[in-house]
């Protein structure tokens, strides 16, 4: 659409209307489980039953809130351990591997990118599954061979750490790449001109400069971890993380309890989001 453009009145009502059903099916979902979290009912669904609060401090019998429930107060705690784990992981060599693929002298670059890249385009439960069976084979080739007994190949917290991480290092890796391939060499030929070791230049020009790319890497590679549903489930041990404790509940009949939690995620989320505006517009201001 051109605005210097006259335009018809159906296509503007067109236009309009398409604004208005888009976001409709975007928020219409979100908004109508946040306000059944507070609807007074023991089933997550309509009818409306009335206002209560019960579903975030109920202490039961019959409703427990969420900040009563240790199930679901253990499964988030477990997800945010685990996104904690992969997003600094995936930072660390996402970074890493980022100075890599920009090196001009690094042999065979492509086929490696391509190899890197290739986590992200298997579908999650063909990857949830080769990783739990390549762990189990090599788990029990150890143990009956060598008598070793490594956990970390047997489904729990470390396997779905290693399971996420196959592929949100790749995310972190692309997210760092996108803002490397911006930045000015001649900054660090003017640090080493000034006599700046190595070390120096990569510390305080080149990952300073990476900084907002880093900080927003390890941001979606934990949310990317924290609802990370189809590899985990392969991977998971009785500990079970948020998204998949509220599918059991979900599959086998559940609460408000979920609304509650959907709400306290979304509020979180959103109060985040409108932080890093707020903060990226002040500095927006800032820079001359």
């Amino acid at each position: 659409m051109i605005r210097t453009l006259p335009s018809s009145k159906a296509y503007t009502a067109a236009f309009n209307g398409f604004i208005i059903l888009y976001f409709t099916f975007l928020f219409a979902p979100l908004i109508v489980t946040m306000v059944l979290a507070f609807n007074d009912s023991m089933f997550p669904a309509l009818p409306w039953k009335g206002f209560t609060l019960d579903w975030f401090f109920g202490e039961g019998p019959e409703k427990i809130g969420i900040f009563h429930d240790k199930s679901n107060l253990r499964s988030i705690g477990v997800s945010f351990r685990v996104a904690f784990a992969v997003s600094t992981l995936a930072t660390i060599i996402g970074t890493l591997a980022a100075f890599l693929f920009e090196q001009e002298n690094f042999r065979f670059k492509n086929f490696f990118y391509f190899l890197m890249i290739a986590p992200i385009v298997i579908p999650g439960v063909i990857l949830g599954i080769s990783i739990l069976l390549f762990a189990n084979t090599v788990g029990l080739f150890f143990e009956n061979q060598m008598g070793i007994d490594i956990g970390i190949l047997r489904p729990g917290f470390w396997l779905v750490v290693l399971g996420q991480f196959s592929f949100i290092t790749t995310i972190v890796t692309l997210v760092i790449i996108a803002r490397l391939r911006k930045f000015d060499r001649t900054l660090e030929e003017a640090a080493y001109n000034l006599g700046a070791n190595r070390f120096e230049v990569i510390w305080h020009i080149t990952l300073k400069y990476l900084r907002p790319s880093i900080v927003g890497g390890f941001a979606v590679a934990f949310l990317m971890s924290f609802e990370n549903f189809n590899t985990t489930i392969f991977l998971v041990s009785s500990e079970a993380t948020l998204p998949i404790n509220l599918y059991l509940q979900v599959r086998d009949g559940s609460t408000p309890v979920i609304n509650s939690i959907s709400f306290l995620l979304i509020l979180a989320t959103s109060i985040v989001a409108v932080i890093n505006l707020y903060v990226g517009r002040r500095k927006n201001k800032r820079a001359p």
